[in-house]
């Protein structure tokens, strides 16, 4: 559990409206209410397209905060959660509130760079850029592709079995 920081400008671009649109705007509480459950309902949808089991699934938004809450299995899952929160745009950080029935050791997050590639990232983690699988398959359903990552996103890398 812990406080997980992403970069707010990259991710997929879930919201429809950006801080430069909100900028200068002045919008009245209820405005604001309905626009922070529409956000939640979106965050929500996220993370429900990952098939996961979350006992007592909770989200709530503090601005670009992300509280996410819960019991799960999985260690693998619950970081996979935290990485489809944070890696939507608009979001700057995943305030992790989930619990996990076993403990496993946690995986290390790797902010992607420009110019790199799974391959790349694996020589560097890993020394051997064969490796790569282990990086994409850490990363499914979020990736869906090795060859489709970007500047910005947030990638789990877990540790290698001895």
């Amino acid at each position: 559990m812990g406080l997980f920081s992403f970069l707010k400008k990259a991710g997929s671009k879930l919201f429809s409206k950006n801080e430069k649109e909100r900028e200068g705007t002045t919008t009245d509480g209820i405005a604001e209410e309905v626009e922070q459950a529409q956000k939640l309902t979106l965050l929500r949808g996220v993370v429900e397209s990952l098939n996961f089991d979350i006992e007592n699934f909770e989200l709530d938004l503090n601005e670009d905060t992300v509280i996410v809450y819960g019991q799960m299995t999985s260690q693998a899952n619950k970081e996979k959660v935290i990485l489809a929160l944070g890696n939507v745009a608009g979001i700057a950080s995943v305030d992790d509130r989930i619990t996990v029935e076993a403990a496993e050791p946690e995986a290390q997050f790797y902010e992607v760079k420009k110019g790199d590639y799974l391959s790349k990232i694996a020589k560097e983690l890993y020394g051997d850029p064969m490796k790569y699988p282990i990086i994409f398959e850490a990363n499914k359903p979020m990736l869906k592709d090795p060859d489709l990552i970007y500047p910005g996103q947030m990638l789990r890398i877990p540790a290698l079995e001895a």
